[in-house]
Parts: C-alpha cells; sequence; structure tokens
C-alpha cells in the first residue's frame, strides 16, 4: 500500500462527499398519512369583520345567540356530532373596550402582543440584526387575521376569536415573572389566554376555550427571510421535533402533506431556520400536533393558501415557497406548553432543561464541532474581538497540536521520494511477469514484487502509510469546521475585514477561494512527489477542484483552509531549508534522525 494511493483515495473520498451533499442535498422525509384537508377558503385568513366559514363574525351575535350583554352559553365551535348531554354553563360576557397592545422587553427580546385574539403580532430579538438593517423579526408579517397563538379548527381555519377584543390584565408573579392574561366572553366564544415570561427566556402559555374543537396556531414560516436567503439552497427552513429518542426535520420546501405527530412521547416541536428557532414543549393536554404546508402568495403582506394534492396544483402553485403551520389540538378545552422564541445559541439552549440544544446542527463530527464552537467564543471573548482572526488563531492552534501528525507525515514523504527510483526499479523488474501469456494477472508474481518492496520500506526504516494516515485525520477537521461556520449563530452576519462582512456566507467577489486555490497549488508543488506521473498529474487537479467547489462555501470556511494552506507552506519551506543546510554541510539525509527514526 503506497503513501500517495491511500491519501488520493482519501482526497477524492473526500471530493465526492462534498460534491454528492452540495449537488444532492438530503430527500425529505417520507410521507406522512395527513389528516382531513385545510379548508379550501386559506388558511387563517378571514375578511375584515367576518368569520371564518360556518361561524359568527367578531361582535355579532350567531343565529340563535343573545346579543351583547346577555348572558352567553358555551362558545361555537362544537363539533356536530358531540351534542352536550346537559345546557351549558351561562357566562357573562367579558368584552375588550379597545384594541390594545401589551409590550414585554427584556435584554434580549422584545414581544408584542395584541389583545385581538390574544395573539403574538412580533418578537423582536435584540441582539441579531437583519439584512435591511433592523432587528430579526420571528413573526412572519402576513395579510390574514391569524397570528401565532392564535386559534384555528383542526383543519387551520381561523376562528372568530381570532377578531374578538380580549381583556387584558397584567401582572408579576411571586418571583418576578412578567404575566399577560386575556380573557373573552361574547359571541365569538369564550376563552382565556395566560403568558408567563421567565427569567430563563423561556415562557409558557396556557390556553382555554370552551367547546373543544380548536387548535393553537404556530406560524406560518419563520420570521422574515430576505431574497438572497430563500435562494440559498444551504439555508435550512421548516419544522423540527423530538417523538421519544428520535430528532426529525420536516423540510419546508419539500413537504407534501399534513404530519401528524401524536401529543404521547412528543417532547419539543417548533418552526426553525439555519439560525433561529420557535419551539413549544407540550406541559398539557395536547392531543396532536399537526405540521401543515401551505403556499405563501406574496403581493404587498404574505398570505398562505393551503397546499392541494400534487395531481391538483397548477405550474404556478408548484413554484411558490411553501411554508409550515403547526397546529396543537387539545384533547380537551385547555392546553399547557413552555415555549423557546430566540437565537440557536447552544450555550443558552443547553441550559433548559428540555434538550434544544439538539436543534442546532452540527453534523455528524459534533463531538469536534463544539470544542471548536467553544474555543473560538472563548478567543472572540478574550483574545481579539472579531470573528475572522479568532478563525485564524484557532486554525494555528490546531496545526500546532496536529504537528507530530504533520510532521510525521512529511518526512515520511521526503523519504518516500528519496526510495522512488528503488521502487520504481522493483515495479519495471516484475512488470513483465505481472500478467501470463493469456493476460490473466500472477498472483504469485504481484506478491513477489509487493514483498520485496516491503522489504526495502523496512530495510530503509520507512512506513509506507506514514505519509498519508496523518493527513487523512485532518479531514474531520474540515468537516467539523464546515458544519461550525453553517450552523453557529455566533458566525451569523459575523464580520472579518474589507468586502468580507458575513463569515458564514460565501464570497462575494469570489477572492477567498480564488486566493485558497493558489495557495494549494503552491503547496502541492513544495510537497515531496512520489508515485507513478498518473497519480502526480492527478494530484495536480486537486487545486482546481477545491477552488471550484469552495467557491460557494462560507467565507470563515475558506478561510480557515486558506490559513491551514499558508502554514503548510510554511511548514514545507522549514523543511527545505532544513535540507539545504544538511546538504552544504555535506551531511547525509539518511542520518537525520528526523527523517529516519520518525518516519517508522
Amino acid at each position: 500500500m503506497e503513501t500517495r494511493r491511500l491519501l488520493l483515495a482519501a482526497l477524492l473520498s473526500l471530493a465526492v462527499l462534498l460534491i454528492w451533499g452540495y449537488l444532492f442535498p438530503p430527500p425529505p422525509p417520507p410521507e406522512r398519512p395527513a389528516p382531513p384537508p385545510a379548508a379550501e377558503e386559506g388558511v387563517g385568513e378571514a375578511p375584515p369583520g367576518q368569520a371564518a366559514p360556518g361561524r359568527p363574525a367578531a361582535g355579532q351575535p350567531a343565529p340563535g345567540q343573545p346579543g351583547p350583554g346577555t348572558p352567553l352559553p358555551v362558545a361555537p365551535g362544537v363539533a356536530a356530532d358531540a351534542a352536550p348531554a346537559e345546557a351549558p354553563p351561562v357566562v357573562e360576557e367579558l368584552i375588550g373596550a379597545a384594541e390594545e397592545e401589551a409590550v414585554i422587553e427584556t435584554s434580549r427580546f422584545r414581544a408584542r402582543f395584541t389583545n385581538r385574539g390574544a395573539q403574538l403580532l412580533s418578537f423582536e430579538l435584540l441582539e441579531h440584526g437583519s439584512a435591511d438593517g433592523g432587528r430579526v423579526d420571528l413573526v412572519r408579517g402576513r395579510a390574514s387575521a391569524l397570528y401565532p397563538f392564535g386559534l384555528t379548527d383542526p383543519r387551520g381555519t381561523s376562528l372568530a376569536l381570532n377578531e374578538a377584543l380580549f381583556t387584558v390584565e397584567r401582572s408579576q408573579a411571586e418571583a418576578g415573572e412578567e404575566v399577560l392574561e386575556y380573557r373573552y366572553a361574547g359571541p365569538a366564544g369564550v376563552a382565556e389566554k395566560r403568558f408567563t415570561f421567565m427569567p430563563n427566556g423561556l415562557f409558557e402559555v396556557e390556553v382555554s376555550a370552551r367547546g373543544g374543537g380548536w387548535a393553537l396556531a404556530l406560524g406560518p414560516g419563520l420570521r422574515n427571510p430576505s431574497a438572497e436567503e430563500l435562494e440559498n439552497r444551504f439555508a435550512r427552513r421548516g419544522a423540527i421535533y423530538r417523538q421519544g429518542e428520535e430528532q426529525e426535520r420536516v423540510d419546508s420546501q419539500g413537504a407534501e402533506e399534513t404530519l401528524a405527530l401524536p401529543g404521547a412521547g412528543l417532547r419539543w416541536l417548533g418552526l426553525q431556520d439555519t439560525y433561529f428557532l420557535a419551539a413549544v414543549v407540550p406541559q398539557a393536554g395536547l392531543e396532536t400536533a399537526h405540521v401543515v404546508p401551505v403556499l405563501q402568495l406574496d403581493g404587498g403582506a404574505p398570505r398562505f393558501e393551503p397546499l392541494p394534492p400534487a395531481d391538483q396544483r397548477s405550474a404556478e402553485q408548484e413554484e411558490l415557497d411553501r411554508e409550515l403551520l403547526i397546529l396543537l389540538e387539545p384533547a380537551g378545552d385547555s392546553l399547557a406548553v413552555a415555549s423557546y422564541w430566540g437565537g440557536k445559541r447552544y450555550d443558552r439552549l443547553a441550559a433548559l432543561p428540555y434538550g434544544l440544544e439538539a436543534t442546532v446542527e452540527l453534523g455528524f463530527f459534533r463531538v469536534l464541532s463544539l470544542p471548536l464552537l467553544w474555543g473560538l467564543r472563548w478567543i472572540h471573548d478574550n483574545v481579539v474581538a472579531n470573528y475572522g482572526w479568532a478563525i485564524i488563531l484557532m486554525t494555528v492552534l490546531i496545526r500546532l497540536l496536529l504537528f507530530p501528525l504533520t510532521h510525521k507525515s512529511t518526512v515520511s514523504m521526503q523519504k518516500m521520494q528519496e526510495l522512488n527510483p528503488k521502487v520504481q526499479a522493483i515495479r519495471q523488474k516484475y512488470r513483465p511477469k505481472l500478467k501470463d501469456k493469456q493476460g490473466r494477472p500472477n498472483v504469485d508474481m504481484q506478491r513477489k514484487m509487493n514483498e520485496e518492496m516491503m522489504a526495502l520500506y523496512k530495510q530503509e526504516g520507512v512506513n509506507p502509510a506514514g505519509g498519508c494516515l496523518p493527513m487523512v485525520l485532518q479531514i474531520p477537521v474540515l468537516f467539523a469546521f464546515y458544519n461550525l461556520l453553517s450552523s453557529a449563530i455566533e458566525l451569523r452576519h459575523a464580520p472579518w475585514v474589507f468586502w468580507i462582512q458575513d463569515l458564514s456566507a460565501k464570497d462575494p467577489w469570489y477572492v477567498l477561494p480564488i486566493v485558497m486555490g493558489a495557495s494549494q497549488f503552491l503547496q502541492q508543488k513544495m510537497t515531496p512527489a512520489a508515485g507513478d506521473p498518473m497519480q502526480r498529474r492527478l494530484f495536480t487537479l486537486m487545486p482546481i477542484f477545491f477552488t471550484v467547489l469552495f467557491l460557494g462555501f462560507p467565507s470563515g470556511l475558506v478561510l480557515y483552509w486558506l490559513t491551514n494552506n499558508l502554514l503548510g507552506i510554511g511548514q514545507q519551506y522549514a523543511y527545505k531549508r532544513s535540507r539545504e543546510a544538511r546538504e552544504t554541510s555535506g551531511e547525509a539525509p539518511s542520518t537525520d534522525p528526523a527523517t529516519r527514526g520518525s518516519a517508522k
């Protein structure tokens, strides 16, 4: 087994993996059976002053219902086949006097609620900026009356309660948590919602509505991505959930049917993109969670409509963006969840008791990505407050840690280069004997040739795999850095210098990838050459291949690989000067302990 062939196989395997992931992203999860489709009139859309079909308009009594100021029976919305066994209780009318907003602000977010439907209008993250220069708002803009924590029927049609004016009471709990309590009893129904904001960044949501037959909505979609973000094929958008010990993702663009998740065993569920998360953790009362794909219709504020079956979609509908709507259907009249809205920052999520840190998708080499993330953050917080320079310093530290391996690899390749004429002589000696007269392989001659070459390696104190295996061990570090720089919110919009203003995005001018390719070409030229001419030609093509591959990669990853190449060039230059000094002094290279003893 020769060093060059092993190294070539490793690099080609890496290349195949990277290209495969680039050209063929992971397929969406398999389709699941769907509950009845959402109503055709649209998801969450009810014209102003009107209710969803089959429901009374806000502020107007339903047929057979008493008017304002009159004691009310249980809210409408009970399924047709669920007639009450006894007369419903009577409640006093409770309606807000006018529409008003309540704002909850902490050091991390600013949440704005309205008493119209007791819904969340916006959730701005004070630590994160958006592409338009403002703050990231996790609530997608919309033209409909249904906002997060609004109520729908189990099919996703907005209820009249979302247009009703709730009374609101703001208070503080004994432990200092801020509390918003919304209550409504009127023609649209009877409902209560309570939002309790905890110091750890979570908030609890408790909802009750008379009569059942409703669901609590989350979404559709998460925040307001820019056109560039929507076109980024590496960006992730969709839903994520943990059922028992299994964690699954639902890609918004690949979703075809509604996914129904039993409440039993559902640990958490949320909407996510690469960097942000809006998740709910069931506490009590959840019967079923539905993940519903919808179409987003642009034109002013976005509107959403149900995704038709595949055989009923038009060509225009196939081209529309898809988003996901989460519906939490209770077993009875009440539901309680804990909720987290914010960035997918690993340490913050890990401090919560629900395992939400698993939503930070660091890939197969998570065991390496986490130390790299912690190291980058430590350097950023304690050495240099710039993640670009932090990546460079981290690369130097990694290179120092791997120096014993890279040193052994380089010395072994140098020794293999010196032995290459003898190896080629052995090959030439056995070449005519490797096949019989019929052209069939001569196994005995191949075995003798390999034995003679291994005897040569042993005599010279060279391990033929010594130049390859240490370099192969660096491949997991590359993958770990790739996953880290593609997922860590700390790197989102993090600038380095000049035109590199986002280390998580590609270089807009492709300067870094081109310089990286040039450095790899120079490093290849300085690396001791061994193997047959075909292998050497293949290796000269690797810098071109890597340059093309890295054109669309995050700038931070290209910066890491460029820095690694420059350090490798420096190491090769030092070896070259050392070898020239030994030759000038007349010292035989084979007597150098670094080239003989270290190569074993």
